[in-house]
């Protein structure tokens, strides 16, 4: 069973209990035995293993449901292994992988693999299928055996369904299954040979811009198909002001929709990829200020339900090329929860609001363990210092791939320990 671990004196915010108090929490077995506003009575406690929190926050374990872990067949850009002590240094106990590997993840036997090197992992692994073989959007992947793999969600990830028969049957086909159906919102024909953020900057720096547009179409259509078919669907990396608007429209009229979107969306505008800065290029690009604003807007007022990382490692040789030809994606792992917390300083997000976003609600969506303290729950527990300021240099990194646009920035709160059942996975 091992020993009891108490963690004393932090502020505990548990959303999905209604807890936001000084208090200590204790651990026994690889699980939740207790919260404790203020101090546990000692004879409940003796005999444990104490760390001092001193007042820093212990939140559920935080829950990614958007990382490429890139294993099987890109292992020289991150590997499960590598990914997940990434996700433990970043806060993360938990991470949904998505399906564009090599092979890609459309049958039980890509699933199972996944799986089984996750075993050891430093953090648990969802693995999420295809919704199409080899990701052509042709024919429907065997949905059924990959749920009964393991499999959490299904999507395309990196290419759209452009096939709207396809989609439908997907999320119909998907909830029978009780698989999530994620929609990866681009029209293709707009987008084509885009290289970041239709507008004035594209222009004067002669590179082929993707409008808000080839999003939002795409995001109205797959929210349409929700409607019609009455099944849920979540909605990836939401990016412009529009595909907030619409999000928000569709959820006030009863559509069973998610969304999620990522910090890059947040922080930074497409001045980021000025100087040809392939460290910031992306799919969907990097948008304008107003763009950003709502994505803020959006998170603050439960129109977006989670922020992802969309954690995409590429090496030097897809990078460190010509800005047409380099790779789209950043790692955001060990950046997400700095960058995150800069909206609970900014006063857009309550830090009752970020655990929501970044914990419970990816638990809830996904349908998997986590997001909660509750007597008797997984040990799942991440431990913030939201004071604590440093610089994001390469040396912090631990996932194989170094491509950050966020190298050298002055960053202010971040995860100091993390618990995986229990286990320690990190500590700072």
């Amino acid at each position: 069973m091992g020993q009891a671990l108490l963690l004393k004196g932090g502020r505990i915010i548990d959303p999905a209990n209604d807890i936001d108090n000084q208090g200590d929490l204790l651990i026994e077995g690889g699980v939740i035995a207790g919260v404790f506003p203020g101090s546990a009575p000692k004879e409940r406690v003796a005999g444990a293993e104490v760390v001092e929190a001193n007042g820093k926050w212990l939140v559920p374990g935080l829950i990614d449901m958007h990382v490429h872990l890139r294993e099987p067949g890109e292992e020289y850009k991150e590997t499960i292994a590598t990914g997940t002590l990434a996700a433990a240094a970043g806060g993360f106990t938990a991470v949904a992988c998505m399906p564009n590997t090599k092979p890609a993840n459309d049958s039980e036997s890509v699933a199972a693999f996944i799986l089984a090197q996750a075993h050891a992992a430093s953090a648990r692994v969802y693995p999420v299928g295809a919704i199409s073989r080899e990701l052509r959007g042709e024919t429907l992947a065997p949905l059924g055996e990959m749920r009964r793999t393991g499999v959490v969600a299904v999507t395309d990830d990196g290419q759209p369904v452009g096939n709207s028969q396809l989609m439908r049957r997907a999320m119909e086909y998907g909830t029978n299954h009780e698989l999530l159906v994620i929609s990866h919102a681009e029209e293709l024909s707009l987008s084509e040979n885009g290289v970041m953020n239709e507008g004035a900057l594209a222009s004067r720096m002669g590179l082929r811009g993707i409008p808000h547009i080839a999003e939002e179409i795409m995001v109205y259509r797959d929210l349409a198909l929700a409607r019609y078919t009455g099944r849920p669907l979540h909605i990836a990396h939401v990016s412009t002001r529009e595909s907030v608007d619409l999000i928000r429209r569709a959820k006030a009229q009863g559509c069973r929709v998610t969304a999620e979107t990522a910090p890059h969306y947040f922080t930074l505008t497409e001045a980021a990829v000025d100087r040809y800065n392939t460290s910031a290029k992306m799919n969907p690009p990097l948008r304008t200020a107003e763009d950003v604003a709502a994505i803020r807007a959006g998170l603050a007022d439960g129109t977006l339900d989670a922020i992802a990382t969309d954690h995409a490692p590429h090496s030097e040789l897809e990078k460190e090329v010509e800005f047409d030809l380099a790779a789209n994606g950043i790692i955001g792992l060990e950046t997400s929860l700095p960058l995150s917390l800069a909206l609970v300083r900014d006063g857009v997000l309550t830090p009752r609001r970020l655990v929501e976003v970044m914990s419970c609600n990816p638990a809830r969506i996904l349908g998997v363990a986590g997001g909660t303290l509750s007597y008797g729950a997984v040990a799942d527990v991440t431990m913030i210092d939201p004071d604590a300021g440093f610089v994001f240099t390469e040396a912090d990194i631990r996932s194989k791939s170094r491509n950050s646009p966020f190298i050298g920035w002055e960053m202010q709160g971040r995860a100091v320990l993390t618990l995986l059942a229990g286990r320690v996975t990190f500590r700072r």
